[in-house]
């Protein structure tokens, strides 16, 4: 499972317009469009006797955090752009939109651990998973493309948890379920 940032259907189109025609040229496997977020907590395993500690977690956390604008801009590659093994769409935040989201995400990974569910301990890193390589790759020119782009705003305002059915997709790729969402300010979703 894993908390999200969901982009709305119309900023994940605008930036699948863009990709579209320069897919062809990158050996790469693509994470499809429906698939694409911003991963705030990632959690291997919940045990369903936690899910639901987990869910009130997430919407207190929310629940103190004050929706926010972002757009997709930018983006680069993980490790590096000469050794990649991800290309990665960047977001454009101001500084209070920053912070909100390493709140959100801090809120949701104490959430996880209040609740018994081991996170994964990577820094958080905000940005949405483009491709993944099949082994690293100089991506230099990818990185050089995503710079260019500059996507619509729109207003962070919920998070979702959703639970990955891994092998169950298109090609045995993972299957998205969102469980629930949690609405940023004071409701919940």
């Amino acid at each position: 499972m894993f908390v999200a940032v969901i982009p709305p259907p119309e900023v994940v189109d605008h930036l699948d317009e863009f990709l579209e025609p320069r897919r062809e040229h990158g050996a790469f496997r693509w994470a499809p469009a429906d698939q694409l977020h911003v991963t705030l907590a990632f959690m291997d395993d919940v045990p369903d006797r936690s899910l639901d500690a987990l869910v009130e977690g997430l919407e207190r956390a929310a629940g103190r955090r004050e929706p926010f604008a972002a757009r997709v801009a930018g983006g680069g590659a993980f490790p590096d752009p000469s050794h990649a093994k991800v290309v990665y769409a960047g977001l454009d935040l101001t500084l209070d939109a920053r912070s909100e989201l390493d709140r959100l995400a801090t809120g949701a990974r104490a959430a996880a651990g209040r609740a018994g569910v081991a996170v994964d301990g990577q820094r958080f890193r905000p940005h949405l998973t483009l491709a993944r390589t099949g082994r690293p790759q100089e991506v230099t020119r990818w990185v050089r493309l995503l710079d260019g782009y500059v996507g619509p705003t729109w207003t962070v305002d919920r998070v979702a948890l959703v639970e990955s059915h891994l092998g169950e997709g298109p090609r045995r790729r993972p299957r998205h379920e969102v469980v629930t969402v949690v609405t940023l300010g004071r409701g919940t979703g």
